[in-house]
């Protein structure tokens, strides 16, 4: 273990940011560069001797915390590097992206403030890019078997990386113009800049992966002429169907779903745009979903120059402290304040949006709302509470209802979903296409990061096993595993 004193002697310390003045006028990420290495080394020492770690189970990954915790506390920073790529290929996705359920799930947290498992995975694995200790891995030999995956999202990339370690030769096809999916244009740049993403696709070329941009199966390239030319498909296509808002008013002009928003203000920063084609400058902006999606609406508006920021949430406003039935060591559901809301705007909880108001030309500019409350399980609009606020840029953050179907990817490839609209898999991650798999979000269903990087891992032991008939690829989940996050 590190310090065993560590858990008395030390108080929690996160990761220091940058002032909100100065982070809104840029686009870098909000926190400030090299002030985690200082007070990490005791922030890891705080982990404790706990008997059994239930941080393990609150990770999907299953990452080996207490192991890398000790290494860090001990500023062996190679060793640390090593223990955490024994379980995710990401770190520094995860370390940055991730809402971090190891931590509710962290002993220490039933009586004291948990572990910043965090801040340590991050500072890890930026030593070790720093240190050049992240290396490329090609295999020592190839087995001669091709593989396609299908979406460069974490799953995808995560299947890809340790199908071309265990030796195949993998293609990867993504329909965007860039290598990342949602990391790549989900992701604001403020949250992670995306050198991170860029310097990984390096080093899975210099494995061996091959990349192929701009193709979209099932549009560009039938999806059974593809199952004939690769020995087997991972299908990490995502689950991106935004779930839209149908209320009168919808058809006004801007009002768009985040997925739609997004994606431009990071072209900007990709050098695509001067500036994006759907900006907040100037503009009263409501954003309509209270999760992290809707943060990075609500901080890239910020960023923008927006006249106002407003983010609604339908469901009431989570506690401070754990409910009852959210018991240690689940994933609770608390108020949570990110670096976007400490940056301005207003939230407003128990509300349903009932219509949007346009002027003459078509263009929003009001949005109608109205008080909700639960009655007896129901949700129910509160009489005399309707009011309407200033909208002239709407975004749609409500999550996603599941795998694209209009490009003809289920179709072609005659692909069985289950009940929730997914594609269908069994213990393997196998659908019911002979050498077609799938992993993370199209057959999950949305998700964290954690379980898509969990799911593509666990998918490529089964593409290794179906290929080859054993594997020694890890396998730290099955399809049906549902860890204490959930």
């Amino acid at each position: 273990m590190a310090d065993p004193k560590g858990f008395l002697t030390t108080g929690r310390e996160v990761a220091e940011t940058r002032p909100v003045a100065e982070r809104v006028k840029d686009w870098n990420e909000v926190y400030v560069p090299g002030s985690l290495l200082p007070i990490i080394s005791k922030q890891a020492g705080r982990c404790m001797d706990c008997g059994i770690p239930f941080c393990h189970n609150g990770c999907p990954l299953g990452n080996l915390i207490p192991e890398w915790n000790d290494y860090a506390y001990r500023e062996d920073w190679s060793a640390a590097s090593e223990r955490l790529h024994a379980t995710n290929n990401f770190p520094e996705f995860t370390g940055r992206l991730c809402p971090a359920p190891c931590e509710s799930a962290c002993v220490l947290g039933i009586n004291q403030p948990p572990v910043t498992i965090k801040n340590v995975e991050v500072s890890i694995i930026d030593k070790a890019w720093d240190s050049g200790d992240v290396t490329p891995q090609p295999p020592e030999r190839l087995s001669g078997k091709t593989v396609a995956v299908i979406g460069s999202g974490p799953a995808g990339l995560a299947a890809a990386q340790q199908l071309t370690r265990a030796g195949h030769t993998v293609a990867v096809y993504e329909r965007a113009d860039r290598i990342g999916g949602l990391l790549r244009y989900g992701i604001p740049e403020f949250k992670m800049e995306k050198v991170h993403i860029n310097r990984r696709i390096e080093q899975m070329r210099a494995e061996g992966t091959k990349f192929r941009t701009e193709v979209e199966i099932g549009r560009d390239i039938d999806a059974a002429k593809l199952r004939r030319r690769y020995d087997a498909v991972v299908i990490a296509a995502g689950a991106t169907v935004s779930r839209d808002l149908p209320v009168p008013g919808r058809e006004l002009k801007g009002i768009h779903f985040a997925m739609e928003y997004l994606p431009l203000a990071n072209k900007v920063q990709e050098g695509d745009f001067v500036a994006p084609p759907i900006t907040a400058e100037g503009k009263h902006v409501v954003v309509i979903g209270g999760g992290d999606t809707g943060a990075d609406c609500v901080g890239t508006a910020h960023r923008q120059g927006a006249a106002s920021v407003t983010q609604l949430e339908i469901m009431p406003r989570p506690g401070e402290e754990r409910n009852a039935n959210q018991p240690w060591p689940t994933f609770p559901m608390l108020y949570k304040v990110t670096s976007a809301h400490e940056e301005g705007g207003e939230r407003i909880y128990s509300v349903s949006t009932t219509h949007f108001e346009g002027d003459e030309d078509g263009n929003v500019q009001f949005l109608h709302l109205v008080e909700v409350e639960f009655k007896d399980g129901k949700l129910e609009q509160k009489p005399g509470t309707e009011r309407k606020i200033p909208a002239q840029l709407v975004t749609l953050a409500m999550g996603f209802t599941g795998t694209d179907q209009s490009n003809g990817l289920v179709r072609q490839f005659g692909l069985e979903l289950d009940e929730r609209g997914n594609i269908a898999r069994d213990a393997d991650y196998a659908t019911n296409v002979d050498g077609v798999f799938v992993a993370g979000d199209a057959g999950r269903g949305q998700s964290l990061i954690v379980w898509a990087i969990a799911e593509g891992r666990s998918a490529a032991r089964g593409v290794d096993r179906y290929l080859t008939g054993a594997s020694e690829l890890p396998a730290p989940i099955r399809p049906t595993d549902r860890a204490l996050t959930v």
